[in-house]
């Protein structure tokens, strides 16, 4: 996609309502919520005027009308006054959108330190497995407890989007992304409080067997032979021999056996139809899928989040219980975490969080070549209602600039914020 944009400079006494215009000054010397915006009122026009500008930028193609004529009168200067109501509601208004953003901006770097934590809290209960398992299994218990503890303080969750990890250590990301994502989705199917930390545990462990198998066949990034394909769904199977010598609860066992096998018997490894599964099993088999999707041994191979919903529900639908399916996509959304989206006024982003209340009205990191990186606008769609999602794109369609500003993850990996009314999910 071309990013590049043709405009051209005009006097401010030719503005009016309809145009596009980019204003050349500094996100915080000026009341607007962005630096470039379709002009909707003549309290805009005059604020405009008010910034000391002879000359604004305009995109024609993005602009429902033309610039006024230029006067052939010179301007009249514009005066210093004090602000009138309109203007300082204006002010107020961007200083709590900045108060805002700060307070957006905590709560990511706050939800990535506590997604480390668990991670690395399930990288030394693995660790510790088989020769401390009473104290690991302690462990994963008191991880899923406050994760629970999070879910069930908040009517709605918020699933954010991470960063993207340490190459190598995408097993714990893995198990950790199904866990958060099923206990989610099991909140939402009003499971009961004890199912959903069943869930949780079970999810931790979920692929454990793949331990007995070859490092070798586990990561690699391109196709596997049939006779690998049949060594790796042994996981499954090696999973419940490790599990019931570690004596975890058998619905626990049942998710590690079944969370391969698909509700029209075609997965493995007992190709056990939807009426034979655990019913958590059938919950876990959704969300196991949705991250395989996502995150596969080569990242090329990879579906955006947007694309592995859709995969899911127009063509694997026959494998999934529908419930547990359509529950799922309605508490990612259409466009989930990590999704390259263009909005309506054609600003391109990535969506960030998502908020099970409101799946259409994500959280969006915009692209602004004239705000730095590290200072970028994260636009709360549900307040923000003149802006809606208008298309989801891959990242390969976006131009290098825009690319490197909004950081496209090559893994996804979710966690939800514990830190505030209305968890959202971050990804």
């Amino acid at each position: 996609m071309n990013s590049s944009l043709i405009t051209k400079n005009i006097s401010v006494e030719q503005l009016c309502i309809g145009l596009y215009v980019h204003l050349d000054v500094g996100w915080l010397n000026h009341s607007f919520a962005r630096n470039s915006f379709k002009i909707k009122s003549d309290k805009q026009i005059s604020a405009i005027k008010q910034l000391g500008l002879k000359t604004v930028r305009v995109e024609p193609a993005r602009s429902d009308c033309r610039p006024l004529p230029v006067s052939q009168h010179p301007a009249e200067p514009v005066e210093a006054i004090e602000p009138s109501p309109e203007e300082l509601e204006l002010i107020h208004a961007k200083r709590a959108r900045i108060e805002k953003l700060v307070a957006e901006s905590s709560a990511i770097a706050q939800c990535e330190k506590e997604f480390e934590k668990a991670a690395n809290t399930l990288k030394n209960i693995s660790r510790n497995l088989f020769s401390r398992p009473q104290e690991a299994q302690r462990e994963a218990d008191q991880l899923i407890q406050q994760m629970l503890e999070s879910l069930l303080a908040d009517k709605d969750i918020a699933i954010h989007l991470m960063n993207d990890k340490i190459a190598g250590e995408e097993a714990y990301y893995h198990s950790l992304n199904v866990s958060v994502l099923a206990m989610m989705l099991a909140k939402e199917l009003h499971l009961s409080e004890p199912d959903i930390k069943m869930i949780g545990v079970a999810c931790l462990f979920h692929d454990i067997g793949k331990i007995e198998i070859p490092d070798r066949i586990v990561n690699k990034t391109f196709a596997l032979t049939k006779a690998e394909q049949n060594l790796l769904q042994q996981h499954c199977q090696y999973g419940v021999v490790i599990a019931e010598k570690l004596g975890l609860p058998k619905q626990v066992i049942d998710i590690i056996q079944q969370h391969h096998e698909y509700a029209d018997g075609s997965g493995y490894p007992n190709r056990l139809t939807s009426g034979q599964m655990s019913p958590l099993a059938r919950i876990v088999s959704v969300v196991n899928a949705y991250d395989n999707h996502c995150n596969r041994p080569n990242p090329a191979d990879s579906l955006t989040p947007y694309e592995a919903l859709a995969f899911m529900f127009k063509q694997q639908r026959k494998l999934f219980e529908p419930a547990a399916l359509d529950m799922f996509i309605h508490c990612l959304g259409v466009y989930p975490p990590g999704t390259i989206v263009q909005l309506s006024d054609a600003t391109l982003g990535m969506v960030m969080s998502i908020n099970s209340g409101k799946p259409l009205r994500p959280s969006v990191l915009i692209y602004d070549p004239e705000i730095p990186k590290n200072e970028a606008i994260i636009l709360d769609l549900s307040k923000e209602t003149d802006l809606e999602v208008a298309a989801s794109l891959r990242p390969k369609q976006l131009a290098p600039e825009v690319y490197e500003y909004l950081s496209p993850r090559k893994r996804m990996s979710y966690f939800m914020d514990t830190q505030r009314t209305g968890n959202k999910i971050r990804s």
